[in-house]
């Protein structure tokens, strides 16, 4: 199998109150929640996911909600800044009514790179776009009784980086992942991957000025690439190290299994695989209805389930 990277897998951020969180995804948005899990270095810590209906990598946003008071983060250079859904063309419209409904903030339509979009931010100050894609988006979306297929998210259209110099990272894009610059707007840099159709852009934001973001509630944590496999994983890892940069070992995530590592503008990337799936704990029909726990914590469920705060 050809040793590529796969566009994105997922993206995770940070947030505070779980079940407003939960409320304005699976809700508000209309993405299928798919997995209620903890945090597996603080299992007193949600770690919820969203998705389509199977958790196709590509579609995949995961929190940590760290619960209400927590410090609020700060956009700027060394991270991940906008979390860009593909939906169909003419749905915006649709969207901009039910931000106002429900008192979302949102910015009137624009364009860029020749497609419609509408930014808003969730209730922790996460900026999101709605992009009406140039390019053809055949995922089958989520539906629910308000959000229908033709409005609804098919999943990532890219991620935005923000940093003081791109050419570190660009190289990383290029030379490891595979990545072509295809698009420039001013100081945005447009990155895509032609080993997959969506999912498959990253842009770099050059602002030399811009100070460094703070990570806490409202930002991103990491961004996510997809592998197909553990070999391809591994692969990536002697690459990555032969280049230079510090990779951890493999860790298994139980839904996929992981490498990280910071590259060189600030951002934590992730590696993820494909296999085993979100299915390997609970069928489709159930996936997000129970909190599933890491085998480590399974002796401690009483006392975590008593610690976390009912969301559905």
């Amino acid at each position: 199998m050809e040793n590529k990277i796969l566009g994105l897998h997922h993206i995770t951020a940070i947030a505070g109150d779980a079940k407003r969180n939960f409320n304005f995804y699976s809700n508000i948005l209309g993405l299928r929640f798919i997995k209620k899990t903890v945090n597996f270095d603080d299992p007193g810590t949600y770690h919820f996911y969203f998705g389509d209906e199977v958790g196709s990598a590509g579609t995949i946003l995961t929190f940590f909600p760290w619960g209400e008071g927590i410090q609020q983060g700060r956009k700027g250079s060394g991270m991940a800044t906008e979390i860009g859904y593909s939906v169909p063309k003419g749905s915006l419209d649709f969207w901009q009514k039910r931000f106002e409904q429900y008192n979302v903030i949102y910015n009137k339509p624009a364009e860029k790179f020749g497609e419609k979009y509408l930014t808003f931010l969730d209730p922790d100050g996460l900026k999101l776009e709605l992009i009406e894609s140039k390019t053809d988006d055949n995922r089958k979306a989520w539906e629910t009784d308000e959000v229908k297929a033709d409005v609804a998210t098919k999943g990532f259209h890219n991620i935005t980086l923000t940093l003081n110099d791109i050419k570190p990272t660009a190289a990383v894009l290029t030379e490891i992942f595979g990545y072509k610059l295809i698009d420039q707007d001013v100081n945005r840099f447009r990155y895509a991957t032609d080993a997959v159709e969506n999912a498959a852009i990253v842009d770099l934001v050059e602002l030399p000025e811009e100070k460094k973001g703070l990570g806490a509630n409202g930002t991103v944590h990491h961004v996510a690439f997809r592998v197909k496999n553990d070999e391809i994983l591994m692969h990536f890892r002697e690459k990555i190290e032969e280049y230079g940069l510090s990779i951890t070992p493999q860790i298994d995530r139980n839904y996929f299994h992981s490498l990280y590592f910071r590259e060189p503008g600030g951002v934590l990337f992730e590696i993820a695989t494909d296999n085993p799936g979100f299915t390997v704990d609970e069928s489709l029909e159930e996936l997000g209805k129970n909190l599933k726990l890491p085998a480590q914590y399974e002796p401690q469920r009483a006392a975590i389930e008593a610690h976390l705060v009912k969301i559905n």
